[in-house]
């Protein structure tokens, strides 16, 4: 299983990101060519070697190619030509762009982390909000380079050590601010990221920094056993006591079994209906799986069994639903393994029409399992049994997308 893990001792800047993320990846044309897909003008890249504290990262600097601009967080003067840019603007920038699809995805989602925060710091709605952090050409360039990168190593895990900021106070374009500053405190209030401070009197993590790792990791941990092929370092622009690098380990980790959770609990005194409804909130929801055996409990009173799988972030919002929806005082859960086959969403060309189906690969061989409520849809469209469109030819053969 294909892991990034970021080290997030020294903190995170977008800049630190791309630093690290780029010596990962090996190619920094491979990034300036891309970034050139977004046709944003004003900026260029200089990509050079910082030493911190004896270590060797790599310095990602977005220089601004305007009047008073000397370099990535060196001054604030440029940000007067940009303040006007929302998060809007910055979409329609991302979707007029030729960038895969992955990338926008990711860095909209990034965008939109940052913009609700400085939303709820200035009290105002996120189409009203003009904001440097959002607006600025660093902070486009940092968070799309970063979620071209991360699609380019496309990993199957990203996970991070516990996200180290410092203390005190700094100067922003607001003013004096506390360390965290408001937007970084409100990202982190409206994520999963677990952080804290350490004694560094100065910012370690910026609001960029933190919308992407609250956006990237699923688990904030110290490092899990893998095989590392690689380590990238990102040099950030400060000179601390601690090294400013943030460093991501790129390697194999072994696939944790606990990662799948069975939930069962016996249940003799609830109505049919709440069953079936709380089967719906299940699924939708996050569950994998619901189903109900039916069962003998004590005094011989027929009951039912409720049998969920799920994944283990879900697992707690789950049994809250059960225990909300239903009669049941207690659930018991058992972590398990599985094998999951490979598989992928196609549409099928059939003289009937287009049909929705699954490609399954297994050892070499490739399976189609058209979709149900898809079959429905072409079997009363063109009146004719569900049971023909299960001999169609197309079905037989490997899958057309």
């Amino acid at each position: 299983m294909k892991t990034l893990y970021f080290d997030c001792s020294s903190g995170i800047s977008g800049n630190m990101t791309l630093g690290a993320l780029l010596e990962i990846v090996g190619n920094e044309n491979y990034l300036i060519e891309e970034l050139k897909k977004l046709k944003v003008d004003g900026y260029k890249i200089e990509i050079s070697k910082k030493i911190k504290n004896g270590i060797t990262g790599t310095y990602v600097d977005v220089i601004l190619q305007e009047e008073h601009s000397h370099g990535h967080n060196h001054d604030h003067e440029h940000e007067h030509h940009h303040e006007h840019r929302n998060l809007n603007d910055v979409y329609s920038i991302i979707n007029n762009s030729t960038i895969d699809e992955k990338s926008k995805d990711l860095a909209k989602r990034i965008f939109e982390r940052v913009a609700k925060a400085e939303a709820k710091v200035h009290n105002k709605t996120l189409e009203e909000v003009h904001f440097h952090e959002v607006g600025a050409i660093d902070s486009i360039v940092d968070i799309v380079g970063t979620a071209i990168l991360i699609n380019k190593i496309n990993p199957d895990r990203i996970i991070s050590s516990i996200v180290n900021d410092g203390y005190g106070f700094i100067e922003c374009a607001h003013g004096t601010m506390s360390v965290p500053v408001p937007a970084t405190s409100e990202i982190f209030a409206n994520s999963k990221v677990k952080f804290r401070q350490i004694d560094v009197d100065t910012e370690l993590v910026t609001p960029t920094g933190a919308a992407i790792i609250a956006e990237l990791a699923e688990e904030f941990t110290t490092l899990p056993a893998m095989v590392t092929e690689k380590i990238g370092w990102g040099a950030g622009f400060k000179d601390l006591k601690i090294p400013n690098v943030l460093k991501v380990y790129y390697g194999n980790m072994q696939e944790k079994n606990e990662n799948f959770v069975v939930m069962e609990t016996n249940i003799d005194d609830c109505t049919g209906e709440i069953l079936g409804y709380t089967s719906e909130k299940l699924f939708q929801n996050g569950a994998l799986d619901v189903f109900f055996t039916p069962i003998f409990m004590k005094k011989n009173r027929p009951a039912y069994r409720l049998t969920v799988a799920c994944k283990k972030e879900d697992m707690f919002n789950l049994q809250n639903i059960i225990f909300r929806e239903t009669t049941t005082i207690g659930i018991r859960y058992r972590f398990e393994s599985r094998t999951e086959l490979g598989r992928e969403h196609i549409e099928i060309d059939t003289k009937y029409g287009k049909l929705k189906a699954k490609k399954v690969t297994n050892d070499g061989e490739t399976y189609i399992y058209p979709e149900y409520e898809s079959l429905k849809e072409l079997a009363e469209k063109n009146n004719i049994p569900i049971k023909e469109l299960y001999k169609l030819e197309e079905l037989k053969a490997k899958g057309n997308k």
